[in-house]
């Protein structure tokens, strides 16, 4: 369960305090971790060490130890010497390493879990009992937050938010896919949601400053118990859709604040298609060019107002209506008359849902 690399870290450590030798095998005799030269030498000893009922013995002129996980042996610990104070030393590595497994196993566990209960795969009953085994809070206040990278496997991003939270033992971070990065984030009682956007504003910094890395992040609403933990993801994770399809301008998106956009993401595909096919007759806003698309987009982004948009366009008025009329005559739509307009804004929305729906489809 614990790295080689995280067992070498160890020694590599001890020996720098003490200057004694150390050496980490499995108990079939294979070094996994050594500051000692031809530790594969004592193979044979360590293997006759692991059938014994010994916890520790001296062998040929070095301390041979045993580390156990819940009563199965794990490892056999080799230090060099066959003093009292060289027993000392290795009675502490074998006590770290210990410690280490505990650590590990806990952690590991513990994401376990979480990862069970973000995908909905425990019953209810079990929520609670795991979580009490664990020592996680039933009743803490919690959000959870979807960072999706732009490359897959992303180590990088995954190693700076984990040391983002890494005095914070209360947080989880995990992944239950190839792109996306879990948070489930537990908020004091006097934090809002305010707070909660706050905390993806700095995790957005770190990950675009440190890891050199483009995501982009959402999160689902505040839940008070551990239960409703699989809601607030559920959210986050359509948050995150609908900020693709309709706020591609934004790099954090709120389940809370997700406008029309949450409830033409639910609207199913055939009652989208026969919206479309009764506002366009047929026709689809692909169609229109350039610059018609351009002057529609400039005409919503200045609230209707035609000579601020005729401004920002360098066009004069005139021709700004010219094509407005235009516009009418192909739609039957008048964008200067506010329902119209609303009608063409959420037509163009529905428009790109079906895109992407359609994408996701090939």
């Amino acid at each position: 369960m614990i790295s080689n690399q995280i067992l070498q870290n160890t020694i590599d450590g001890l020996k720098a305090i003490t200057r004694i030798d150390l050496c980490v095998m499995d108990t079939e005799g294979k070094v996994l971790a050594s500051t000692l030269e031809n530790a594969e030498q004592y193979e044979s000893a360590v293997l006759a060490f692991v059938d014994s009922p010994a916890d520790s013995q001296a062998i040929q002129g070095y301390q041979f130890f045993k580390v156990f996980d819940e009563h199965q042996l794990e490892y056999v610990i080799l230090v060099k010497g066959d003093s009292e104070d060289v027993f000392m030393i290795g009675k502490i590595a074998s006590f770290q390493i210990q410690n280490l497994l505990v650590a590990y196993k806990e952690r590991y566990d513990k994401d376990n879990f979480i990862k069970n209960l973000l995908l909905d795969n425990l019953l209810l009953v079990d929520i609670y009992n795991r979580a009490k085994k664990l020592h996680i809070d039933t009743e803490a206040r919690r959000v959870v937050y979807i960072i999706e990278t732009k490359n897959e496997k992303d180590a990088n991003a995954l190693e700076t938010v984990r040391s983002l939270f890494a005095g914070k033992t209360k947080d989880f971070i995990t992944a239950v896919d190839e792109k996306n990065i879990i948070v489930v984030k537990e908020l004091k009682q006097n934090e809002s949601y305010e707070d909660a956007n706050k905390i993806a504003k700095v995790m957005l910094d770190m990950l675009n400053t440190e890891a050199m890395s483009k995501v982009h992040i959402a999160y689902g609403t505040i839940v008070n118990e551990i239960k409703d933990v699989s809601r607030s993801y559920k959210e986050a994770k359509m948050a995150l859709d609908v900020g693709k399809i309709f706020y591609s301008n934004r790099n954090i998106v709120a389940y809370n604040n997700l406008g029309i956009g949450r409830l033409i993401y639910q609207l199913p595909m055939p009652l989208c298609k026969m919206f479309i096919r009764e506002i366009f007759e047929g026709k689809s806003p692909d169609d229109f060019d350039e610059e018609t698309l351009t002057t529609i987009n400039k005409f919503f982004e200045n609230s209707l107002n035609v000579s601020e948009t005729s401004r920002q366009l360098y066009i004069h008025r005139n021709t700004l209506v010219y094509r407005l009329d235009k516009l009418q005559k192909s739609t039957n739509l008048d964008l200067r008359v506010f329902e119209d307009a609303i009608t063409f804004k959420i037509a163009l929305m529905v428009v790109k849902y079906m895109k992407y729906m359609e994408q996701l489809d090939y």
